[in-house]
């Protein structure tokens, strides 16, 4: 009987798309024969479930909400007319708003066009954004974009310097469902205070994506904003991109966005189809079945070999961390769920942590994205019969048969070409394989309570932050621990939250509070030198 050989093995185990020009080769997995055979019942189920999803059936019952990001890109399969005329409509309105704004008819307060953007939002409200915009943005795009997606002061000022003098030929984009986002929120706050310094009128240079009737959408009807487009409750955040939050922002730089909506729905169609030999989505979904157990034991290593998708680990990490991270399964059970997500570019990282990964603790599988177009035109020559684009090609074959020697398991991806249509495509690609891979280990993936948890106790955290900021600024100046003030406010157990409260609270200007530095140093006092900001 003939060995089986890599090159067999390949073979066996290549798709290829020429629709989307894309191909998948698990060839570097260590399946068994008999793999995806004893996976097929749980397939079948989640052909069926993903099916339904598509329906329009309640898919996050703890929002009562259905999920249809993929209506987005295929409005003709949303459940009724009404929602698909609604997803045409706004398409149009972007691609409208858009061509206003690049030929001057919508212009700045003080100038003759907008020529930068400045987006403020954050996770799957700025991720998106971003990724669209370092993939996809070209020198002379009509708007060069900013990113609000923090709430740190510096990062504020970072952005605020970069644009300088050009914020009087600055859209600002505030991207929110609900409006009450903090980090956003803070965000907005911090633009109109740097649009009020220069003189310039904040609602003549601010457009809003938002849910109908959320704070922000009546704010900016209010104000008078230049545009205000639809965030739908049936669009999670992680899930967005192919709405008005990627949409409007890629529109606005002039990137294709029909191109990008095609390629997913290019996608959509293929990952739909219920074949496990030829449907990329499910053979990746079964791929991390495979690597992690159905338990999350490996992390998935991400690995672009192209400086365009540098971004993309992160917009995966949200994006897979967000949807499969769960305490719980759909019959209640605990379970603890998740893939870890993380990487960079290549070859960078071959300078970084490929050494772990060959010889380290064998606890990931890798995901290669290659893209075989290295760029516009042709290559200079960097040694005889060698462009840059080859020492790339190199590196990630080089690292994939140093991983697969030393019995590490990868699966790779390769594009085409990296441009509008090919990264809807891939976007699609992965947003399938979560809803996959969720069905098979029988959690839901369009659920985030942890998500909440935490807003809820950060705001428990700023709630002390009051509580002692009174007590200080009634305490006339007398120094006084992080112990005592939490013992006279009631809350003993929470001394080390109040400690690390006026740490940050003396280490800035903003509340008056100065610090007597002891040793140790969760000894030393405290005490307000002056009102400062009062809520």
């Amino acid at each position: 009987m003939k060995k089986t050989t890599m090159w067999d093995r390949y073979r066996h185990n290549l798709n290829y798309y020429p629709e989307i020009g894309m191909m998948l080769d698990i060839s570097a997995m260590n399946f068994t024969d008999d793999f995806f055979h004893t996976m097929e019942p749980l397939l079948v189920r989640a052909y069926r479930e993903m099916a339904d999803l598509e329906s329009g059936i309640e898919a996050n019952p703890d929002e009562g909400r259905m999920v249809g990001h993929y209506w987005l890109r295929t409005p003709h399969l949303a459940p009724n007319r009404e929602i698909a005329g609604e997803i045409e409509a706004v398409l149009e309105r972007i691609k409208e708003f858009a061509a206003r704004i690049h030929d001057g008819t919508i212009a700045p307060e003080k100038g003759e066009k907008f020529t930068r953007l400045l987006v403020i939002g954050i996770g799957g409200s700025a991720l998106g954004p971003q990724l669209l915009a370092d993939a996809l943005g070209y020198p002379g795009a009509p708007m060069k974009p900013f990113f609000f997606d923090n709430t740190d002061p510096d990062g504020f000022d970072r952005v605020l310097a970069e644009i300088g003098d050009g914020l009087k030929e600055t859209l600002t984009l505030i991207i929110s469902k609900s409006g009450g986002t903090k980090e956003t929120r803070n965000g907005m706050l911090e633009a109109m205070a740097a649009y009020r310094r220069a003189g310039l009128s904040f609602p003549r240079h601010a457009a809003a994506v938002t849910g109908r009737e959320s704070k922000l959408d009546s704010l900016a009807g209010e104000e008078g904003w230049l545009a205000r487009f639809p965030m739908w409750d049936w669009v999670g955040g992680r899930t967005s991109i192919t709405s008005a939050v990627g949409l409007l922002p890629a529109a606005l730089q002039g990137i294709d966005i029909d191109a990008f909506l095609d390629g997913a729905s290019l996608c959509d169609a293929r990952t739909r189809l219920p074949n496990n030999k030829t449907n990329p989505a499910a053979r990746l979904a079964l791929m991390w079945r495979h690597a992690t157990g159905g338990k999350g034991v490996k992390d998935m290593v991400v690995l672009p070999y192209k400086d365009r998708l540098q971004l993309f680990p992160r917009y995966l990490q949200q994006l897979v961390m967000e949807s499969l991270g769960k305490e719980k399964d759909r019959s209640g059970a605990v379970v603890h769920q998740g893939i870890s997500v993380y990487g960079n570019k290549g070859s960078t990282d071959q300078h970084a942590f490929v050494q772990q990964l060959r010889d380290g603790v064998d606890n990931f599988f890798v995901t290669f994205i290659e893209v075989l177009r290295d760029r516009e035109g042709a290559s200079p020559s960097v040694e005889a019969d060698v462009t840059s684009g080859d020492y790339l090609e190199g590196f990630l074959q080089g690292t994939r048969r140093a991983l697969r020697e030393n019995g590490r398991e990868s699966l790779t991806i390769t594009l085409e070409r990296l441009d509008a249509r090919s990264l809807g495509a891939l976007i699609a690609l992965f947003e399938r394989t979560v809803g996959f891979y969720a069905s098979i280990i029988n959690v839901n993936a369009y659920h985030q309570p942890g998500v909440e948890a935490g807003k809820k106790a950060a705001g428990a955290v700023l709630q002390i932050q009051r509580q002692v900021l009174r007590f200080l600024r009634s305490s006339g100046g007398v120094p006084v621990t992080a112990e005592q003030i939490a013992e006279y406010i009631g809350i003993p157990d929470e001394t080390e939250t109040v400690f690390r409260i006026l740490l940050h609270a003396a280490a800035n200007n903003d509340h008056g509070v100065n610090m007597e530095k002891k040793k140790p140093i969760t000894s030393s006092r405290f005490s307000s030198v002056s009102i400062g900001n009062t809520p």
